[in-house]
C-alpha cells in the first residue's frame, strides 16, 4: 500500500489534517491508519472571534471519512513501526504502507494514579466516558482526582453520588482559573442552580508585584462530551467534598472504617477515603513511545512529546507531529502557550495539513496566525468560559494589574494588563468581549487612559478603536 500522504491516528488532529490536506490537494491519496473503527470529526463549528470558535467534537464510523473525501483510504489497524529511511510504515497485520509524507496524531493517555485496577480509570475518549456512565449506575460515593477540566466538569456534570474531589491545589480547576474564579464558582458546588439570578456588578483592580508567572498545562475531553451519557446515579445522595492541597498516597482495598467499599484511597492529609470507584483526571502522557522507530529516533520534550518545529516537522525527515502527540518546540508568540486541549488539536491537524502540501509543491509556509495568541472556549460549572492570551498571567515575570468585573452568579470577567496593555483575559458568563479583547491582545494598545473604565458596563470600550 502506498500513499502520497499517511496520517497515524484518527482522532481530532488526525482528522483536521486529512480535511486541510483534501482542500489543498484535492487528487492526492491519503491513507488513515486508525486503531479503532471510529473518528472523531468536528462538527457544529460557531465561530465567535477571528480565532475563537465554539465546535462538537463527534464520533463517526471510519467510512464517514472516506465518504468526505474520496481520496481517502481508512486502514482499521495499529501502527507498530515506521522507518523514516524507506518511508514505511509497518501495522500490526504486518501490512507495508509506504509514504512521502506521515504525519503522528497518536494523542495521549490519562495518567493513573493507580494501575492495573479495575476500580481507577481514567477519562479520555467516548469509551472510557461510556465505561463511567455504567459504573456510576450503582455507585453511592466516587472520588475524583484532579483539577483541570475534565475533573471541573464531571464534578458539574454527576448527579446521585457522593462525591470527593481531590485537588493538589488551593483553589478548584487551578489549571484554567484563579481563586476569584474558583469562588465564583463556588456556589455551584454546593447547588448545581441552572437558573441563577443576577445581582450587582463590582469592578476592581489589583497590582500585583513582581514574580514568576504561573506556567500551564493540562487537557481536556471534546467539548460537550458529557452530553451524549448519563451521568446520573440511582442514589438521590448528592454531595460534594472538596479535599484541598492534597494527593494521592497509595490507593488499597481494604479499610478502617467498618464498611466494605470495593477500593480506599489514602491521602496525604492522613484521610482514607473508601469509594466504589476512583476516576483518575490528573493529566495526560503523550503516546510518542507506542510505535517503534527503526533508522532512526525521535527528539522527544522533557513531558514526552515529540518535539516539533514551526512546521509542525519532527527532527525526522518527512515525518510530521500534531496535537497531544506533539510538543512545540519553537520560539513561540508572546502570547501563545501550548496546553494538550482539543481546541490546539484542530489548530495543530490542521496547520501540519497545509505544511505537508506546502513542503510537497516546494512552497513557503507562514505560520498559522492561531498561534499568534492562546484562544479557549469551553463551559465549567453551567457557564461559558472564555480564556485568551496570558489569561493567568503566564510567563509575565514583571508587575501587572488585574482589573476584574464580578455579578455574583452571571459573570466574572478578568483582564491581565501590563505596562498599560492588555496581556490575557478570563470571560465567564455571557460577556461578549470576546472581540474587543482579543483585539486589544492582538493589537497590544495602550489602555492605560481608561484605567477601571474599561470593564465600566456603561461605557462602550469598542467605540474608541472603530
Amino acid at each position: 500500500m502506498e500513499a502520497v500522504y499517511v496520517i497515524i491516528g484518527g482522532g481530532i488532529a488526525g482528522i483536521s489534517c486529512i480535511e486541510a490536506i483534501s482542500l489543498l490537494d484535492e487528487s492526492a491519496s491519503i491513507i488513515l491508519i486508525s486503531a479503532t473503527p471510529f473518528v472523531k470529526a468536528v462538527t457544529h463549528i460557531n465561530p465567535l472571534t477571528k480565532m475563537l470558535a465554539e465546535f462538537s467534537v463527534e464520533e463517526k464510523p471510519f467510512d464517514y471519512i472516506s465518504s468526505m473525501f474520496p481520496s481517502v483510504n481508512v486502514v482499521i489497524d495499529s501502527a507498530i513501526k515506521i522507518d523514516p529511511v524507506q518511508r514505511t510504515v509497518t501495522t500490526s497485520t504486518n501490512k507495508i504502507v509506504n509514504y512521502q509524507k506521515l504525519c503522528i496524531c497518536t494523542g495521549a493517555s490519562p495518567k493513573m494514579i493507580a494501575t492495573d485496577c479495575d476500580h481507577v480509570f481514567g477519562i479520555r475518549d467516548i469509551d472510557s466516558a461510556k465505561q463511567l456512565e455504567e459504573k456510576l449506575k450503582d455507585a453511592k460515593r466516587i472520588m475524583v482526582v484532579g483539577n483541570g477540566g475534565i475533573a471541573t466538569e464531571l464534578i458539574y456534570e454527576i448527579e446521585g453520588v457522593e462525591i470527593i474531589w481531590a485537588i493538589k491545589d488551593k483553589h478548584i480547576s487551578a489549571t484554567f482559573i484563579d481563586p476569584g474564579a474558583a469562588e465564583f464558582f463556588q456556589d455551584r458546588l454546593v447547588q448545581k442552580d441552572k437558573d441563577a439570578a443576577a445581582t450587582v456588578v463590582k469592578t476592581v483592580k489589583y497590582t500585583v508585584g513582581e514574580g514568576e508567572g504561573t506556567k500551564c498545562t493540562g487537557a481536556a475531553l471534546g467539548p460537550h462530551w458529557h452530553d451524549r451519557i448519563n451521568l446520573i446515579a440511582k442514589n438521590n445522595a448528592s454531595k460534594i467534598t472538596v479535599e484541598y492541597e492534597v494527593e494521592v498516597s497509595r490507593v488499597k482495598f481494604h479499610g478502617e472504617d467498618g464498611e466494605n467499599w470495593p477500593v480506599y484511597v489514602e491521602l496525604t492529609n492522613g484521610k482514607t477515603v473508601g469509594c466504589n470507584f476512583v476516576v483518575s483526571a490528573t493529566g495526560v502522557i503523550p503516546n510518542s513511545e507506542t510505535i517503534s522507530i527503526v533508522n532512526g529516533t525521535f527528539d522527544l520534550a522533557e513531558d514526552k512529546g515529540i518535539k516539533v518545529n514551526s512546521l509542525m516537522e519532527t527532527n525526522l525527515p518527512n515525518i510530521y507531529a500534531a496535537g497531544d502527540v506533539c510538543s512545540a518546540s519553537w520560539p513561540t508568540a508572546c502570547h501563545w502557550f501550548q496546553m494538550r486541549l482539543w481546541t490546539q488539536a484542530r489548530q495543530m491537524g490542521s496547520y501540519a495539513g497545509r505544511c505537508m502540501v506546502e513542503s510537497k509543491r516546494g512552497e513557503e509556509t507562514i505560520v498559522d496566525f492561531c498561534f499568534e495568541m492562546f484562544t479557549h472556549v469551553t463551559r465549567f460549572f453551567g457557564y461559558k468560559v472564555i480564556l485568551l492570551g496570558l489569561f493567568n498571567a503566564q510567563n509575565l515575570d514583571r508587575n501587572y494589574e488585574l482589573l476584574l468585573r464580578v455579578t455574583k452568579k452571571n459573570e466574572y470577567i478578568k483582564l491581565v494588563v501590563s505596562d498599560g496593555k492588555i496581556q490575557g483575559a478570563v470571560l465567564i458568563g455571557d460577556t461578549d468581549l470576546e472581540e474587543m479583547c482579543e483585539n486589544l491582545i492582538l493589537n497590544q494598545l495602550n489602555v492605560s487612559e481608561f484605567g477601571e473604565d474599561l470593564l465600566n458596563p456603561d461605557i462602550d470600550i469598542e467605540d474608541y478603536f472603530d
